[in-house]
């Protein structure tokens, strides 16, 4: 299959990659990708992507900035962070993308567990995440050609402890490779609407 992973120099994208790039040709595209440069919280960019990719058989995005920081404290240009990029930025793809989806094709999006977990200081992801999640259940009624949605929510990476392991006192970590595993059960499986938490 011919797969393009968005956020593919992230910690998670780099994984997936590695995962799906030994049953499928793969092709990388990020902000820092000079042959497939994207930026999602921009919607022109997006459609200047898919136009050069062309038809695939599954888009994967692995990408999205939020916020982390006190509610007390926050503004609504820093919620609007995690509004544009992770969350719409995420929606854009699957509504430009449905276009350049093959038949039987397959989007997977990325929450977090910040939907689950009462966790401080992530609002922002919390709102996210689940707004995700509930576009993916809608999503999956109405997908047509066959298509299919699902979304991977994580826990915090083992990889990512360094920077955002205060927010995660108590959690167990999980690997990246660990977590691309699931990209690749809903790029490789029959799911459709699923949530597949790695926690």
């Amino acid at each position: 299959m011919k797969v393009l992973v968005v956020g593919a120099s992230g910690t998670i994208g780099r994984a997936v990659v590695q995962e799906l790039s030994s049953r499928h040709d793969v092709i990388q595209a990020s902000r820092s990708n000079s042959t497939h440069p994207v930026d999602i919280s921009q919607p022109q960019s997006i459609a200047a992507l898919l136009k050069k990719v062309g038809p695939v058989d599954a888009i994967v995005a692995a990408v999205g900035d939020i916020h982390f920081g006190p509610l007390a404290e926050m503004t609504g240009e820093q919620f609007r962070l995690g509004l544009n990029s992770k969350l719409m930025g995420q929606v854009e793809l699957v509504l430009q993308g449905q276009k350049y989806l093959n038949e039987g094709g397959s989007f997977t999006l990325t929450s977090g567990i910040a939907v689950d977990a009462l966790i401080r200081q992530v609002v922002n992801a919390s709102s996210v995440n689940c707004a995700l999640e509930g576009f993916v259940r809608g999503a999956a009624l109405e997908l047509g050609h066959g298509q299919r949605i699902n979304i991977v929510s994580p826990t915090v990476l083992t990889e990512s402890l360094p920077v955002y392991g205060p927010y995660f006192v108590g959690f167990e970590s999980v690997s990246a490779a660990r977590v691309a595993l699931a990209y690749a059960r809903s790029v490789d499986g029959a799911g459709n609407g699923e949530v597949f938490r790695v926690w």
